[in-house]
């Protein structure tokens, strides 16, 4: 059971983390990624304050199945874990980090000014 629920994590949390970077790019997801990476955000800064910055509950629910499965030393990062496992280097925590957030920031704002101007362009559509 925890090897499927292993599985399931690594499919669905890889794509949330790849929905959360590119989900503002089709206009028929702009309203569900706004509201995706406003709750990762809540996460990561809200939730935060209790389990430290960055905190992801999905992240935590996955790391207590692979510690079932026998995994140790999992990172503190869900990021760090699959970039060191994908490339097979093992990149500096701090250096992933910086790049989740700084992706992560382009991907809220690019999702409040494309949510902003789909909103303007719909209610102003009506008046010409």
């Amino acid at each position: 059971m925890y090897k499927f629920l292993d599985y399931f994590f690594i499919v669905f949390h890889g794509s949330l983390v790849i929905f959360i970077l590119t989900g503002w790019a089709w206009r028929r997801t702009r309203r569900l990624h706004f509201i995706t990476i406003g709750l990762t955000i809540l996460s990561w800064f809200g939730l935060g304050i209790f389990f430290g910055w960055g905190y992801c509950p999905f992240t935590d629910w996955h790391w207590e199945v692979k510690r079932k499965i026998g995994e140790t030393n999992l990172p503190h990062s869900y990021v760090k874990y699959y970039v060191d496992k994908l490339t097979g280097y093992n990149w500096d925590p701090l250096v992933v980090d910086a790049a989740v957030l700084i992706l992560g920031i382009l991907a809220f704002t690019l999702s409040c000014w494309l949510n902003l101007r789909d909103n303007r362009s719909h209610r102003y559509s009506g008046l010409n």
